[in-house]
């Protein structure tokens, strides 16, 4: 598969781009925190994303580690930015979001193979998860915590307009045409005009202000499994092998 992640060297700052799926089949935490780790101190990065998603736990140490940066992170919300992918989002100093963009959030979920104290587990994990996402979207946009679990619980999309005015971005910019193709139809809420314009976009290209971004990148990725109800994947948890089978 195609890897559409890059990180590059851009003048005094770093460009970061961020066009796939976040975890397993896409990319992951582990080549992202090291590539980012190589950067010089308090280096500025202009994060570029456009993603519809993936590992919650792979997004979490994305965002962490961009909120480690010393350097002023700057996130272009390039095309959309749904479930996992809004959350490192927030990790953004400044959002910036194309008039075309959209940013979706959503409660995580998942699936769990085992007896009924590993279903007791899985909806305790992924609880925790959704309490560690509500405070960093309230944290980003100065809403309450019931008000962002209201948000979550409904799959709530937001136009570019929308998310600024909701605290979620900070200003808007031109529109751009959407490159990397995704199946968003999944949701249960996506708007259906987005569907269909992601899901027919040619992937050959690239929005105005990423041209030039190499597309092979570092393709490197890792499966993380909860130790013993499975993998929490855009709110999705994929169980581990094994799990709940003598």
């Amino acid at each position: 598969m195609k890897s559409w992640y890059a990180i590059r060297a851009r003048g005094t700052g770093a460009e970061v781009a961020i066009y796939d799926e976040i975890g397993a089949y896409g990319v992951s935490a582990k080549g992202f925190l090291a590539e980012l780790g190589a950067l010089p101190e308090g280096t500025p990065v202009d994060l570029r994303l456009n993603s519809p998603g993936g590992s919650v736990f792979d997004a979490v140490a994305i965002y962490n580690a961009l909120k480690r940066h010393e350097g002023t992170v700057t996130v272009w919300i390039d095309g959309i930015a749904a479930s996992a992918a809004s959350y490192i989002a927030m990790a953004g100093d400044e959002i910036v979001m194309p008039e075309n963009a959209f940013l979706m959030i959503h409660d995580p979920s998942g699936l769990a193979i085992g007896t009924a104290g590993d279903m007791r587990a899985m909806a305790e994990a992924l609880d925790k998860i959704a309490g560690s996402l509500i405070r960093g979207y309230a944290a980003k946009s100065g809403k309450t915590d019931d008000e962002i679990a209201a948000l979550m619980a409904a799959e709530t999309w937001f136009d570019a307009a929308d998310a600024v005015a909701a605290g979620f971005a900070d200003r808007l910019a031109e529109p751009v045409r959407m490159a990397a193709r995704f199946d968003i139809g999944r949701f249960r809420n996506a708007p259906p005009d987005l569907v269909e314009a992601v899901d027919g976009t040619d992937r050959e290209g690239v929005p105005t202000q990423t041209e030039g971004v190499p597309d092979e990148g570092n393709p490197e990725t890792g499966i993380n499994t909860h130790p013993e109800t499975g993998s929490i994947v855009d709110g999705a948890v994929e169980p581990a092998d094994g799990t709940g089978e003598e």
